[in-house]
């Protein structure tokens, strides 16, 4: 991965003068440097898409301080740190090393890609964008290649891919196991969906279940159906004598075509044209840089400045939730090649204000209203910005998004890491009832209807989007008002006051209604403030220190 500083700009220029012409290789160990200070960025590579032009401009060695790079060498460069020319899919093939199965699963998934050439262009196009970058890592790793093909499968390449289930990005992480390896998801971001943090976290998630099964076709079975359902279901053949393989396990149907359709995906990549099918080109070199942010900008204006289109910027940075980038949480930004370069003259260029937006911490419960006066804004444009329903108070401790003042500091580091909205509904207690989708299914719009409240909110008791759909049998949570003397009539209930069932129920039982209120345990983020006129409680930086996997995989 390469990257440099905005503060070797000068280099950078001089950079561009001698290597105009230069073509995008890696640097033999002995090409002489410029000058003396490392550049201690990363750089990260992507396979080129067949559109995209020969680069041009300034070029950047891999590692040490800025260089010109040589012309093209000939022969194969075997490092999976040094990029070589050529056909990444002939790459990928030659990593190849998993055991392969051969059986109708296989055949079916094989049919089902062949008969839509089209989607299949789509994907592994879209897919060119990401994929040099996860063979180096698989291979760095020294993994099997067909490890860099399961997001065809997972999420057909797309970072912004959002399950039924919660479950979010290329990899199709679940909330629970995201945490679990380091993805970070919070009000300003969700590293679910980063291109860099979810490879690494996907690749130590494998990494780990293979080490656990000693068994490839076990360990991509535990990646999407769950590490506990495979060891019992390894366990139940065992204790009835039988052979305790992937294909003699008992599964759900999902996970037992889980691995036929990778199987059908690497045939494909093997031998596209036995399927009536062609892969776009794909050169073997990086496609993004890593680009280091040291200050708070809109994505808007780094887009612009990049010269991006908004949508091809979120493409390779999508792990953003809001409209603006924290460097205290967003430590970088990947680029293509040639944009990276205009991103860095653009930026030191640039004059005015680079983030019109910052975080506010309430001080207290409050009304939007309230708080909107507090903050010097109107209640509509808080409740757009902040995406707040009708009849929803902000709790004490919420991070909210609202308009900079020239003179407010960056947002601090535990804000852009710890930052999260948290709402409670205005008026009478509520309770949390849970039910589960009925066997059709249930839309986010439904429940809203049956329960008389708004898509958004149980939008956001689930953690989905307002337009989604439950899976039958998914778990439904949803709030409703309570009085006070049903709650006291509940409190000493010695059964459970409400009861899971099967398929969600018309209206909220009587027990529902009666349950006592759920309190928050919950204390105040911890935040700092700073005195801004109308404005209290704006978080702020203080010194600026170094940047430092659906309804299909219930387990991630």
């Amino acid at each position: 991965m390469m990257t440099f500083k905005l503060t070797h700009l000068p280099l950078l220029v001089a950079a561009l003068l001698l290597s105009a012409c230069a073509s995008l290789v890696p640097p033999p160990a002995e090409v002489p440097a410029p000058a003396p200070e490392p550049a201690p960025v990363v750089a990260t590579p992507v396979a080129l898409p067949p559109a995209a032009p020969a680069a041009s401009g300034p070029l950047l060695a891999q590692s040490g301080p800025l260089a010109p790079l040589p012309p093209p060498t000939t022969g194969r460069i075997e490092s999976t740190q040094d990029s070589e020319r050529g056909d990444l899919w002939e790459r990928v093939r030659g990593g190849f090393a998993m055991a392969d199965i051969d059986n109708d699963l296989v055949r079916k998934w094989e049919n089902w890609y062949a008969r839509d050439p089209a989607y299949v262009t789509r994907m592994t196009t879209r897919g060119g964008r990401y994929l040099f970058h996860i063979v180096e890592e698989v291979q760095r790793r020294g993994l099997p290649t067909e490890l860099a093909l399961l997001p065809f499968i997972e999420s057909a390449f797309n970072p912004q891919a959002q399950s039924h289930a919660r479950a979010m990005g290329m990899w199709q992480f679940m909330p629970a196991t995201g945490k679990d390896f380091e993805l970070r998801q919070n009000l300003f971001r969700d590293d679910r969906r980063d291109v860099l943090a979810s490879t690494r976290a996907a690749l130590d998630y494998l990494e780990r279940l293979n080490g656990l099964f000693s068994d490839w076709h076990l360990a991509l079975a535990a990646y999407n159906w769950g590490q506990g359902n495979v060891s019992r279901a390894i366990e139940r053949n065992r204790r009835s004598g039988k052979v305790a393989d992937y294909e003699s396990l008992r599964m759900p149907i999902e996970t037992r075509e889980y691995v036929p359709k990778l199987q059908a995906v690497k045939n494909i990549v093997l031998r596209p044209e036995a399927f009536g099918l062609s892969l776009p080109p794909l050169e073997n070199h990086p496609f993004f840089l890593s680009v280091p942010i040291e200050r708070d900008i809109d994505v808007a204006l780094a887009a612009q400045l990049a010269g991006l289109e908004l949508d091809e910027f979120e493409q390779l940075n999508p792990q953003m939730n809001k409209p603006v980038i924290l460097a205290a949480g967003t430590p970088q930004v990947l680029l293509p090649y040639d944009n990276a370069n205009r991103f860095v003259r653009a930026l030191q260029a640039h004059r005015g204000a680079l983030a019109t937006w910052t975080a506010w911490v309430a001080p207290r419960t409050l009304k939007p209203a309230d708080a909107a006066r507090l903050i010097g804004m109107s209640e509509d444009e808080l409740r757009q910005a902040n995406r707040i329903p009708k009849g929803m108070l902000v709790k004490a401790g919420s991070t909210l998004l609202v308009p900079r003042d020239d003179d407010d500091d960056d947002v601090a580091e535990h804000i852009a890491h710890n930052g999260l909205l948290a709402l409670t509904p205005e008026g009478r207690p509520m309770r949390k009832i849970s039910f589960k989708a009925g066997r059709k299914g249930d839309s986010v719009a439904a429940v809203a209807r049956r329960y008389r409240v708004s898509p958004a909110q149980v939008a956001q008791w689930n953690g989905v989007s307002s337009q989604a759909r439950f899976k039958a049998g998914q778990t439904i949570t949803v709030e409703v008002r309570a009085t006070p003397a049903r709650r006291a009539v509940a409190s000493n209930s010695k059964k459970p006051a409400v009861a899971a069932t099967a398929k969600a129920p018309r209206k909220p039982t009587r027990a529902a209604k009666a349950a006592p209120a759920a309190k928050s345990t919950k204390a105040p983020t911890k935040t700092a403030t700073k005195n801004v006129a109308n404005r209290p409680g704006t978080a702020t930086a203080g010194p600026r220190k170094p940047p430092v996997a659906s309804a299909q995989h219930p387990a991630r």
